[in-house]
């Protein structure tokens, strides 16, 4: 089976959270805001993908001190403001697969109301088999995950980032900053109206295959079985980064219930 990206949740909810092969650790165990769904359903896989990304190992630009890459959802747009130092191997690792435009047509696959938006699994099975075992080294977590923030999930074991990443959705500094999430980048204010929009009904109520399921299956999978997902049409890096860009959102003014365990 797949090793996927684990976000292991211990305390905040008085469970664990395992990601695809394990429990929910994929990004954090997410509670937040429920949101209506949209209506229609998401569009089946029709884009071809960058050949350059079935070589990870060659994609290894080293990204602008900072940048910014814009995301065009089914629910808006949105910016994540990357700051190189904050986390350098991240940054690199995110800004080449924006690049390379890895994250095009992918699902938003976890959403957990008032705890994480969680993405970076590919519509293209082949391109996540030549990730399956790209993983990056863990770095020391120099930022906090509070609301707006951007960090790759991971399994429990060390050294296990590789393409998956979350939003949080709110403050989540005092359990995963623990764990070693280390964030990268942050959404702005404006930016998390959109975040926190993803359809969200789905919740952690999916089977324990579900990631190993969109990795050998892609976006077909999900269009099929899992309709009501919201979806990146496009991540494109637009420009090195404002001064004052790396401002985190505000925090909501509301709290939402926690999410079941």
């Amino acid at each position: 089976m797949r090793k996927l990206a684990v976000l292991i949740l211990v305390g905040l909810f008085g469970c664990i959270f395992p990601v695809g092969a394990q429990t929910p650790a994929q990004a954090p165990s997410q509670p937040k805001t429920s949101t209506a769904p949209k209506s229609g359903t998401t569009p089946t896989t029709t884009h071809a993908y960058d050949r350059a990304l079935l070589r990870p190992a060659l994609l290894k630009d080293k990204a602008p001190e900072t940048f910014q890459v814009k995301f065009t959802t089914t629910r808006g747009d949105f910016v994540v403001t990357v700051t190189r130092a904050w986390a350098p191997l991240g940054a690199d690792r995110f800004y080449n697969l924006a690049k390379h435009h890895f994250f095009d047509n992918s699902s938003f696959f976890r959403v957990v109301p008032g705890f994480i938006v969680q993405f970076g699994l590919s519509s293209y099975p082949p391109v996540s088999a030549a990730w399956e075992t790209a993983n990056m080294k863990d770095e020391p977590v120099l930022q906090s995950n509070k609301r707006g923030y951007v960090t790759y999930a991971k399994t429990t074991r060390p050294n296990t980032r590789s393409t998956q990443m979350f939003i949080n959705l709110k403050d989540n500094s005092g359990s995963l900053d623990r764990q070693g999430f280390a964030p990268f980048g942050v959404v702005d204010d404006q930016g998390m109206r959109i975040v926190e929009m993803m359809y969200d009904q789905y919740g952690d109520s999916t089977p324990d295959d579900y990631q190993d399921q969109i990795a050998k299956k892609g976006k077909a999978y999900l269009d099929k079985s899992y309709p009501k997902l919201d979806y990146i049409k496009t991540a494109t890096i637009i420009s090195s980064a404002p001064a004052d860009a790396s401002k985190p959102a505000a925090a909501p003014k509301t709290v939402a219930p926690p999410a079941k365990p």
